[in-house]
């Protein structure tokens, strides 16, 4: 009996740490969302496209940009490339730019990704620097969702950001 109390309030000691623990953790990053909304401008960055050739985020400036931070290895990211790939293909010629950034450590899978997704938009190679700027990426996919003057607009987590995505989209476009 003695043992069966001890071991009860050994587990709720255990499960009220993990408690604690996940409410910090979550505290944390919403007070990391919380500073990157108060950014005025998206970082900068200049990284290397699938050819090797350097893309700069201000060659965007003037366009509604949506910055997918993703891997090849993500099953959530194969999920939604084929959605990213359909918003670039309807609202590209209204002024929407995505721009994926892999987080991928070599180019040669996500170019073979690439090919077989049919992705119609930029892709670059990132990297912990560009994560860090962006106010910590620590699961993927996540998204920056960018307007025409280089301001964040919102940060959306996982593979859930793609309900209500459109409609931002279309809003901001509509922004002048």
């Amino acid at each position: 009996m003695r043992n069966t109390i001890v071991a009860i309030l050994l587990a709720l000691a255990a499960a009220g740490g993990v408690y604690a623990f996940l409410h910090h953790r979550r505290e944390m990053r919403e007070e990391h969302i919380r500073t990157l909304a108060q950014r005025t401008t998206a970082p900068h960055f200049t990284l290397p496209d699938l050819e090797g050739k350097p893309l700069q985020l201000t060659t965007f400036r003037g366009k509604v940009v949506l910055l997918d931070f993703w891997a090849t290895w993500c099953a959530p990211c194969k999920i939604e490339v084929p959605h990213l790939v359909a918003l670039q293909k309807k609202y590209g010629p209204q002024g929407l730019q995505i721009v994926g950034i892999s987080m991928d450590d070599d180019a040669a899978p996500v170019r073979a990704f690439a090919q077989e997704f049919s992705i119609n938009y930029p892709v670059v190679l990132g990297n912990t620097e560009l994560a860090r700027s962006y106010g910590g990426v620590l699961g993927l996919p996540v998204a920056f969702l960018i307007d025409r003057d280089g301001r964040i607009v919102k940060r959306l987590d996982g593979d859930e950001k793609l309900q209500g995505l459109e409609k931002e989209i279309a809003e901001l476009l509509k922004e002048d």
